[in-house]
């Protein structure tokens, strides 16, 4: 009785620290679907752009390897700790980290640039049907933004320290606008990127590459004027800090582990290369709209519970660390599993509906609707691990993520060459997709018994019962969902593709998510609860 009393006010507490976000993030999602569909619509889902897909991740590799995966993981702990000594002292900390970031970042950002031709062929390899020299082009014109992407991290980090969760959140829907604008722009221009040769000065090329990279310039600049607004003033603050070598101990395990994750990539980018044109874009594209439900729901639970999860961890409570950590995999299995089986049952749908206008075709969405199927397979098990790899880093504990990463970046690689011994090549951006998933399940697993080992009993019977629940009440609203498209089609006889996606969509929508979450009110799944007395007070006020 008493840890559902407590799960009950942390469950509250936490649904009403969320709820903005998840607003703020689902708008951000939603701008970002719609600047994708325009991408496919205008570049479809070939040659240029895989090249511009596979340009446009490499200012995130590098600035995940040099420094935005140390903000992200292990950031919000160390400016906890440091806010716990005063005001003045967490104040100084962070600026501190600004502006050796900044430095860092700058360094870094020279030396992509000067570099980029080999990035490019280091992640395109041999036998890939992207163009290089295009890529090339576009990651001449994408790299500066390593900077942006850096400090966009590092001050959102600050602001969620500060209890600023809003701007955060809101801030990648103005990148979306940026982009959509740049894309229509890119449309009215008269002609085509060259490819034989590529001109680096090209209108088409110029616009695109430029406008994508004004995006998360302007994603920067908003959160920049938040945290000034919230009454941080930077100060430029060189040398020694006494935190540098905490700091500097957890950021190494921390690079390892992203240089882990990009071996991954890596191969995942060559393996996908080698299947039909398009196959890169395909997979990004895919995994970007699987990660839709997470970044509404996980994302918003993850950043209200961190701050948490760290100072449970600071202050040495297990209860409370331990009573965090189970709610957060139970909500996340009950709030993500019925959406992503909904993406499951309806990917086909969803890449036809979305994905076959303009310079795209009805094949090859298709086979990104079914990638997403694929990918979407593992976002239950995606959220859970993200959260247990932060449990472990609120306890200033970078090395056991980065072993449980390699875990799951070899059982990811093995698949994904499994896949290309053993599958068309029409059909390999699906193993590949399915291949990322595996791991991710693994690494749930994995993280489970770590975890356990290490801070002893973590609720795991009980956890194991939410997401149980949520797993059967996910499977009745499936098996509805199909049999209702059964009876229509019988009824309806053959359609038109489009119309039939369409119609398949609605019906899965519908169907998926009222039985799934109707059957979990009705047995009244303490992990919904929270969730459903936030809705009860927004009507009430209404």
């Amino acid at each position: 009785m008493v840890d559902q009393a407590e799960s009950r006010v942390r469950g509250t507490s936490l649904a009403r620290a969320s709820a903005a976000m998840a607003v703020a993030t689902a708008v951000s999602r939603i701008s970002g679907l719609l600047a994708k569909v325009l991408l496919v619509a205008v570049l479809g889902l070939g040659m240029v752009n895989d090249s511009y897909t596979v340009a446009n991740t490499l200012p995130t590799v590098v600035n995940e390897l040099l420094l935005g995966g140390v903000l992200t993981s292990i950031a919000v702990p160390l400016l906890v700790r440091a806010q716990q000594e005063g005001g003045r002292r967490g104040e100084a900390y962070a600026q501190w980290m600004i502006t050796m970031g900044g430095v860092l970042l700058l360094v870094a950002t020279t030396a992509a640039v000067a570099a980029a031709p080999l990035l490019t062929e280091l992640y395109l390899g041999p036998d890939t049907r992207a163009n290089a020299a295009l890529t090339t082009a576009f990651a001449y014109l994408l790299l500066p933004g390593i900077i942006c992407y850096g400090l966009s991290a590092l001050l959102q980090a600050i602001l969620n320290v500060r209890g600023v969760f809003g701007t955060p959140a809101w801030a990648p829907v103005l990148n979306n606008v940026v982009v959509i604008a740049t894309v229509v722009v890119y449309a009215l221009l008269p002609g085509e990127i060259s490819t034989h040769p590529v001109r680096m000065g090209e209108p088409k090329l110029l616009v695109l590459g430029i406008g994508t990279a004004l995006g998360i310039a302007a994603q920067m600049l908003i959160m920049a004027v938040s945290l000034r607004h919230s009454g941080f003033r930077f100060r430029w603050r060189w040398g020694w800090d006494r935190r540098l070598s905490e700091f500097g101990g957890l950021a190494a395990w921390v690079v390892l582990y992203t240089l882990v994750s990009q071996v991954g990539m890596v191969v995942i980018t060559r393996v996908t290369g080698q299947g039909t044109t398009g196959s890169v874009t395909t997979f990004n594209y895919a995994w970007l709209l699987s990660q839709v439900p997470y970044g509404v729901l996980g994302v918003s639970l993850l950043t209200a519970l961190m701050p948490r999860i760290s100072r449970a961890a600071a202050a040495g409570d297990t209860g409370e660390f331990v009573g965090d950590v189970s709610l957060g995999t139970r909500m996340s299995a009950v709030l993500l599993m019925p959406i992503s089986a909904l993406l499951v049952v309806a990917g086909g749908p969803i890449g036809v509906a979305f994905f076959s206008l303009g310079a795209s075709d009805v094949a090859a969405a298709d086979r990104l609707g079914w990638a997403l199927a694929a990918a979407a397979l593992g976002v239950v098990a995606f959220a859970i691990t993200m959260l247990q790899l932060r449990a472990f880093y609120a306890m200033k504990d970078a090395r056991t993520p980065t072993w449980i990463n390699v875990i799951m970046v070899a059982v990811r690689c093995v698949l994904c060459y499994a896949a290309l011994a053993v599958l068309d090549p029409r059909d390999l951006v699906i193993g590949v997709t399915a291949a990322m998933s595996a791991s991710f399940v693994v690494g749930a697993i994995v993280g489970q018994v770590w975890l356990r080992h290490r801070v002893g009993r973590l609720r795991t019977w009980r956890t194991l019962v939410g997401i149980l629940r949520a797993l059967v009440a996910t499977l009745l609203g499936c098996g509805c969902s199909v049999l209702a498209i059964i009876g229509l089609h019988s009824a309806l006889g053959p359609l038109e593709p489009i119309a039939d996606a369409w119609l398949s969509l609605v019906v899965h929508t519908v169907v998926v998510l009222a039985v799934s979450f109707g059957v979990l009110a009705l047995v009244r799944a303490p992990e919904l609860k929270p969730a459903l007395d936030r809705l009860a007070r927004i009507a009430g006020r209404r």
